[in-house]
């Protein structure tokens, strides 16, 4: 297991290489090129150099976080293969560089959605949080502003403003669009970049939906086990597998996160967000800080669960709380990631060395 942090890069984030670099544990990031639209290629020169920055910093490149689909690869329109073609060349790219894990998702026009980007927790803090009576009665089209309005001038990930200004486009693109043809489309992608991921031993991992529901009408496809399932056997093959993300995963009570990881298998799972949060209600919850008993998600369990399956990849905690001042992007504060990164570090370091010693005394 590798300890990491995200980091959105110089110009975008507010917490720096030098302060991650001083969390006990963390030995690399999981980061990205921001700037970069879905669609382009992300040029050699340009990967070097995030590389260097990073390395120079004294951490490491443990993955990328994300290399975003092009629309028309998710709706299977005229400029799907040559958008392919250019993630392609992406791949081979990043391959060339040393860098094997990309994180991805199939989400169509909104990515993560929430209702409050700073919800008021009684202690003070604020987290994000997603009611979906409060979603009922937002106009689409004015989500994306609502969103920025909350980001504290911040570009949020996912949520890109040059894609985002054509919504009505975009919900037209998928108006006729089900579960069985997004599925189809995801497919096609796999097959179609698997070569260049067996070329440079690149492993895919998908990110699940964020809710795990139908949002807006328009369909979520990775939303609990047995559709994470069904993405495995899309395309058999061991470089393709997911990211396993507690919050998402567990914005819906009825998915068992420890029994998803067992089915899974930790030969699938080649990434890890780890974040807890709390319901309130159906459709109504709100994330919190790592820890089991400030929400709703056993971590240690889930711990277990992932060292028991004997996964190998990078670990991350994923959205934190916005605690003690900080002014950052929403969920991406230094401070109480930091707190969850030693909360996690502490569970991993506890399951393994039980297991040591329950094997010390077998027969």
């Amino acid at each position: 297991m590798q300890m990491t942090m995200r980091w959105f890069g110089t110009g975008y984030d507010s917490v720096t290489l030098q302060q991650i670099r001083q969390v006990p544990g963390v030995t690399g990031v999981v980061t990205s090129l921001y700037s970069k639209q879905p669609g382009e290629v992300w040029e050699k020169d340009e990967i070097a150099n995030l590389k260097k920055t990073v390395e120079e910093a004294g951490l490491s490149i443990a993955g990328i976080e994300s290399v975003n689909i092009h629309d028309s690869i998710k709706a299977a329109s005229p400029e799907r293969d040559a958008c392919i073609a250019n993630y392609i060349k992406t791949l081979e790219n990043l391959g060339e560089a040393g860098i094997n894990i990309v994180c991805y998702n199939f989400m169509v026009v909104f990515d993560w959605t929430r209702s409050d980007l700073a919800k008021l927790r009684p202690d003070g803090a604020t987290v994000m949080a997603y009611d979906q009576a409060i979603i009922d009665k937002i106009d689409p089209n004015d989500m994306s502003t609502a969103m920025n309005a909350q980001a504290h001038g911040f570009a949020l990930a996912g949520w890109e403003p040059e894609r985002l200004e054509k919504l009505k486009e975009l919900f037209a693109l998928y108006r006729d669009m089900s579960e069985e043809k997004l599925f189809a489309n995801l497919k096609y992608f796999l097959e179609a970049i698997l070569p260049a991921c067996e070329k440079h031993g690149i492993k895919m991992a998908m990110h699940p939906d964020d809710p795990a529901w139908p949002v807006f009408g328009l369909p979520r496809i990775m939303t609990g086990k047995e559709k994470l399932k069904k993405l495995l056997s899309l395309v058999d093959h061991p470089l393709n597998g997911i990211t396993l993300c507690t919050g998402s995963l567990g914005t819906n009570p009825q998915n068992d996160i420890p029994d998803i990881i067992r089915a899974m298998g930790g030969e699938r799972i080649h990434f890890a967000h780890l974040r807890n949060l709390r319901h309130n209600g159906p459709g109504d919850f709100e994330e919190s800080a790592h820890l089991s008993s400030d929400g709703s998600l056993d971590m240690l369990e889930i711990v277990k669960a992932l060292y028991d399956s004997g996964f190998k990849g990078p670990i991350r905690p994923d959205h934190g709380r916005t605690i003690w001042g900080e002014v950052s992007m929403p969920g991406y504060g230094l401070y109480d990631r930091a707190l969850g990164i030693a909360y996690l570090s502490g569970l991993w370091e506890a399951v393994e060395k039980m297991s040591e010693i329950k094997g010390k005394d077998k027969p």
